[in-house]
């Protein structure tokens, strides 16, 4: 699958992209004939926040950068 950045498309251009209703389709025109089609989809739902990390896991993580630290210096 090939992947287009909106962040890369001149700003108008990722508005009309971004404005496309599930099942609404653009055509992609180059010198008068049709180069493609788009249909938009449902929006991507939105990821969960992932919980911070208890104290035990905080704990470890903090010892393994510490021990790290000590192996690097």
């Amino acid at each position: 699958m090939k992947r287009l950045d909106l962040d890369d498309l001149p700003p108008k251009l990722a508005q009309l992209l971004l404005a496309l209703e599930a099942g609404e389709e653009l055509l992609l025109v180059q010198d008068g004939a049709v180069a493609g089609r788009l249909t938009g989809g449902a929006p991507a739902p939105a990821a969960e926040p992932e919980p911070p990390p208890s104290e035990e896991q905080a704990a470890e993580i903090f010892e393994q950068f510490r021990s790290m630290m000590e192996d690097e210096f």
